[in-house]
């Protein structure tokens, strides 16, 4: 563990702490910077900063208590395999299963296991190879990861640009009157609980889509299309409009063996070939029962 200390010079009075330290990171990735910020690790004259967009004046003492940078090493763990070739493979990651290692993370993550007789092109972030977008430690469901650098590049540019398509199940507690409906709230981290989201006004946009499939026991049943890809947006929104996901202990889920969150369908184009490829997850089998290939063949544009 080591501290970082510097003064606030005059002409960077007004820029974003988590620019300032990547200066002084050693080659640190923004990614891991910003997470370090939000994980309490900086002080600006001895108070706590979790915002990594917190604004500089000059003359501030700023504090960094430099987390050490984790290892990769690959280890044995049965993941299920939907789809591999040379450009990409797809998972469906099973349910408290972290994807990469992160601070406080011990046990094996996905990442470590996929590495386990192939190669991951290197990211941003060193301990992120191959991943272009993530799923929370309960969250199981459809994952694509990159196995060349070039497909990398292909689907982080399909997620920029919002083109790859995103269905989620969903139990949450509450019995939902609409059949349908859209859920548009901006979200940021939650300043009180760093680790947490919430509803803001000055935060991202995020729009989710639903559609009620089952209705039972005071529960609803959800198809969730979420427009956008915010951190928890399924989570947080579904909060926001009273209904929280069973299980979800961080946002008021009534209590549950799992999260009630399953990543059910991905749409991306084909890093090599630009064609459309659409996979599936099998709904977990304490989910509700429901007829998927009747819901397979419908309108889902619709949703």
């Amino acid at each position: 563990m080591e501290d970082i200390i510097r003064i606030v010079e005059p002409e960077e009075e007004g820029g974003r702490l988590d620019l300032a330290l990547v200066a002084l990171g050693g080659g640190l990735a923004r990614s891991e910077i910003q997470r370090q910020i939000r994980a309490g690790r900086v002080r600006i004259d001895s108070a706590a900063v979790v915002q990594p967009s917190r604004r500089l004046r000059a003359g501030e003492r700023i504090v960094w208590q430099v987390a050490p940078q984790e290892v990769l090493v690959p280890r044995e763990l049965a993941i299920p395999l939907l789809y591999e070739d040379d450009a990409l493979l797809v998972v469906n990651k099973p349910t408290g299963l972290v994807v990469h290692p992160g601070a406080g993370t011990t046990e094996t993550t996905l990442v470590e296991a996929l590495l386990v007789g192939r190669s991951l092109p290197a990211s941003d972030d060193r301990v992120r190879p191959g991943i272009v977008h993530r799923l929370d430690k309960e969250t199981s469901g459809v994952l694509v990861v990159a196995k060349t650098a070039a497909a990398l590049a292909s689907l982080q540019g399909q997620f920029a640009a919002r083109t790859v398509e995103k269905l989620y199940l969903a139990l949450v507690d509450g019995v939902i009157a609409e059949d349908e409906g859209r859920i548009e709230a901006p979200i940021g981290r939650d300043p009180a609980v760093p680790r947490r989201m919430s509803i803001q006004a000055g935060g991202r946009p995020a729009q989710t889509l639903f559609r009620v499939l089952r209705r039972e026991d005071g529960r609803s049943f959800l198809l969730a299309k979420p427009l956008t890809g915010r951190t928890h947006q399924v989570r947080v929104h579904f909060r926001y409009i009273g209904f929280p996901v069973v299980g979800d202990e961080i946002y008021g889920g009534p209590s549950a063996p799992r999260l009630g969150l399953h990543a059910w369908r991905l749409t991306i184009h084909h890093p090599s070939s630009g064609e459309p490829m659409t996979f599936e997850a099998p709904a977990p089998p304490d989910f509700p029962a429901y007829d998927y290939t009747a819901l397979r063949e419908s309108d889902l544009a619709a949703t």
